[in-house]
């Protein structure tokens, strides 16, 4: 028996191409099989439907982008220097995929993305919330939740700009950074 691998992640990679130019709620089930060079029957033999299909998409994105923090806090205790740098890591790692505005944007509207999405930020939350001890928050978890939204935030301006925006990059750090009380 064949592995369904590759044509599921045919697919998945067709959605991101496509995503660097079309809107997530005009993307279609025939554009994403025409894009993999595959029938239509072929994207409903790994997802039951778009909605799951996007899931799967936002899923994969995640992922990509929790292994790049992942490796870039590796070897740092939590606190300022690691905060920055898994910052640092998500944002550049938002600049090089083409699909994260269709996904960041589209996860902030779409309701079949809303648990998939609480579920992702309550996961950075929670990473963000050991560094925040470590600089000295009394009550870090509302401040992790906030500060999920707005890295996001950045991530949407950086798509807009020429590419990274040290000003809010410092900004965030700033905002967290207990050493300026």
């Amino acid at each position: 028996m064949r592995s369904a691998e590759p044509g599921r992640r045919a697919l998945l990679e067709a959605g991101r191409t496509l995503l660097s130019t079309e809107d997530l709620t005009r993307l279609s089930v025939n554009a994403i099989a025409a894009q993999a060079k595959m029938a239509k029957g072929s994207f409903y033999q790994h997802w039951p439907s778009r909605e799951a299909y996007f899931v799967a998409l936002h899923r994969a994105f995640h992922d990509h982008l929790d292994d790049l923090v992942s490796a870039a806090i590796a070897d740092l205790a939590p606190g300022l220097a690691r905060l920055t740098a898994g910052i640092t890591a998500y944002l550049d790692g938002c600049l090089a995929d083409p699909a994260t505005k269709g996904l960041l944007v589209q996860a902030r509207t779409d309701a079949g993305l809303g648990t998939e999405v609480a579920a992702r930020n309550a996961t950075a939350a929670a990473l963000l919330t050991t560094d925040l001890v470590a600089v000295g928050w009394p009550d870090p978890e509302p401040v992790a939740v906030l500060l999920v939204a707005a890295i996001a935030e950045t991530a949407l301006q950086e798509l807009d700009a020429p590419g990274p925006r040290p000003d809010l990059r410092e900004a965030l750090v700033r905002l967290v950074d207990r050493r300026n009380d």
